[in-house]
């Protein structure tokens, strides 16, 4: 069953087009992801099928209903927003029941509810508590919370993990993973962050300049990008970009090999000079510069590199990729 169809959706603010023809089909229990650099309408796109923003053109269906004259808080959705927005007088407990009591829903429902989400998120011992007495990433749970508690035909997701530090990221990125897989719910997430795409996503949906530049699992863009856009957003460290004619003559203008592809060899056709060492433990990132291209090749373990030495690297010609002047992908 489809949970979502977009049809040539655009938006527009006064003359800036932010939308354009917007395309995508998302099923039931799909984990998606809106991805792409700031700016290119992402959570824009986001707000649109909320009905927090109207569609300036083209149909938004929830399931078999269209919903562009209905609003926000006849859709069945349920919004998880970058600033938390919990309410600060009220308690964990109250801030997830509060959307309940507002539709007069039974007050054992409410208990039942509350009580389910606050299982499923580890809250418990924080029902009590407001939001001043909680950690960054015990605010996002409760946000969460409160989603989970309407029981809503899709959950929308905005850059939920951004103000949280490193290590609350990935924990909370897990249990947004582990929520999913409890849940089988429709969920759309939006993000800048390739690496949260990458771990958390069923689909993944490339936007650049208000239009979708691919749509697909992560795997598939990761190994079959559509142009030099998509190679060079999903990956870390990036795919690195250099003329296609260092290795061959034809219709493609640059050449992409991703850094995990490159190896140290004497006989390396990249011939190259290193700028910087980044020694992981794990992986070493070796940053260097062929002619007037910085690159990067990711080695696997621990090696001996110095700045300012230099170096060849090798790459196997059947995983490079090739783009032509507009950056199209040359197969």
């Amino acid at each position: 069953m489809t949970a979502l169809t977009l049809t040539n959706v655009n938006k527009s603010f006064g003359n800036v087009h932010v939308l354009k023809d917007i395309n995508i089909e998302i099923e039931d229990g799909e984990f998606v992801v809106f991805v792409g650099p700031s700016g290119c309408g992402k959570s824009t796109l986001l707000r649109v099928i909320a009905g927090l923003e109207d569609a300036s053109s083209g149909e938004i269906c929830i399931g078999d209903d269209v919903v562009n004259m209905i609003p926000p808080s006849k859709r069945g959705l349920a919004m998880v927003f970058q600033s938390y927005a919990l309410y600060p007088h009220l308690n964990v407990r109250k801030n997830m029941s509060l959307a309940l009591k507002q539709e007069k829903q039974p007050k054992d429902v409410i208990d039942a509810r509350v009580a389910e989400a606050s299982r499923m998120l580890n809250l418990d011992d924080y029902l009590d508590r407001f939001p001043s007495e909680l950690s960054g990433g015990q605010r996002q749970r409760v946000a969460i919370g409160r989603a989970i508690v309407r029981q809503p035909r899709l959950f929308l997701f905005d850059e939920p993990l951004s103000n949280l530090d490193a290590a609350l990221r990935m924990n909370t990125r897990i249990e947004i993973a582990e929520l999913h897989s409890q849940l089988g719910a429709t969920m759309i997430y939006v993000t800048h962050d390739q690496t949260e795409a990458m771990t958390l996503a069923d689909k993944i949906v490339v936007l650049r300049d208000g239009r979708v530049e691919q749509v697909g699992s992560p795997m598939e863009l990761y190994n079959n990008p559509a142009n030099q856009f998509v190679a060079g957003f999903l990956g870390s460290p990036a795919m690195n970009f250099l003329p296609a004619s260092l290795l061959q003559d034809g219709d493609a203008r640059t050449m992409g090999v991703r850094p995990e592809d490159l190896f140290v060899t004497e006989d390396g056709v990249l011939e190259a000079h290193v700028s910087h060492v980044e020694k992981l433990g794990g992986d070493t990132n070796v940053i260097a510069r062929v002619g007037d291209r910085q690159i990067t090749a990711r080695l696997f373990g621990q090696h001996d590199v110095a700045d300012g030495q230099p170096i060849r690297f090798g790459f196997d010609p059947d995983n490079a990729y090739y783009f032509d002047k507009d950056g199209a992908r040359v197969l």
